[in-house]
């Protein structure tokens, strides 16, 4: 079977697209999301999986669970997700989705794990610096992991930065052994 990023890529492209076409970005975001929670659930992924489920029937249950979060164009992505066996990959179409759209709003979310709790202002500072390197918006999520035993790591994008104590130990010994 094809890879589940290849299949999703045209369905993901097509729907930004649409949404971009309409300054939809949010609504598509929301809606995707949604649907990519109902269809990641495990008893909903048994049901999916089922090829003996009528495909009309499968497509009319995840747009009843999602209810009023989808738009007519949700609707008919649904079904037509559902006609070509192909809601296995809508959480790897919103992946791309949402690619996309950082791309096309020029925001990256960016994720810094570090071994001790930091300021607000701290964050907003590496938020900014982050920004002027990247030059796009960033969105900056902290969580602490004291394992680090000091420093941060920052991931955005492809980027990675590992100003952790644990990194710098690591590649000290990588460099030692030779």
């Amino acid at each position: 079977m094809a890879e589940k990023s290849t299949i999703a890529r045209p369905y993901a492209e097509a729907v930004f697209q649409l949404a971009d076409a309409n300054g939809q970005l949010k609504e598509w975001s929301a809606m995707l999301q949604t649907v990519a929670l109902i269809a990641t659930d495990a008893g909903m992924q048994g049901i999916i999986g089922n090829t003996s489920v009528n495909k009309a029937q499968l497509a009319q249950l995840v747009i009843d669970v999602a209810g009023d979060v989808l738009t007519d164009s949700g609707r008919n992505l649904i079904k037509l997700l559902a006609d070509n066996r192909r809601l296995d990959v809508i959480a790897e179409i919103t992946v791309q989705f949402e690619i996309l759209k950082a791309e096309a709003e020029k925001t990256v979310e960016a994720e810094m794990v570090c071994a001790q709790k930091v300021s607000a202002k701290q964050q907003s500072m590496i938020a900014a610096k982050l920004k002027a390197r990247l030059g796009r918006e960033v969105s900056l999520k902290c969580t602490v992991d004291e394992s680090l035993m000091g420093g941060a790591i920052i991931k955005a994008g492809d980027m990675v930065i590992d100003g952790s104590v644990s990194g710098q130990l690591n590649k000290l010994s990588v460099e030692l052994a030779g």
